[in-house]
């Protein structure tokens, strides 16, 4: 079976830019903890309170991605995978935690002609092109 997707962790350098609006006093508490040393700036602060709220949820996370067969971190589509898997005549169905990336060398007939679905809970890079010709299979 040809390799269709290279995947990557969530320590690969790419990162999503969120904004999180808090109130006064939380703010203050957060400058104080850097002021003391306990953290190199308020997304240092931030970062790790997310992964501990992650790390707290790790068997409900666990089983969710076992249950629907989600894949953890990042997967590229690139032309040729893409081909690859026309070729076998499979449909893919993309379930993934982390990041999608379709390759600019990934035409809209090909990801019509290839993707079936795709879910992804937190980002999909694509061309504006490619996401309006799967934007009703993207779930």
């Amino acid at each position: 079976m040809p390799k269709r997707a290279s995947t990557a962790n969530e320590k690969s350098g790419e990162m999503e830019k969120i904004t999180v609006n808090l109130g006064y006093v939380d703010l203050g508490r957060i400058d104080l903890l850097v002021r003391e040393g306990f953290y190199s700036n308020r997304a240092d602060f931030i970062r790790t309170a997310i992964r501990n709220q992650i790390e707290v949820h790790h068997s409900t996370v666990a089983q969710t991605i076992e249950r629907h067969t989600l894949e953890l971190g990042l997967r590229v589509f690139d032309k040729a995978a893409l081909e690859a898997a026309k070729a076998e005549g499979e449909r893919l169905h993309i379930k993934v935690i982390g990041l999608v990336r379709i390759a600019d060398d990934v035409t809209p007939d090909l990801a019509l002609a290839t993707i079936g679905s795709i879910t992804v809970l937190g980002a999909l890079q694509a061309s504006a092109k490619l996401k309006a010709a799967l934007a009703d299979r993207i779930r």
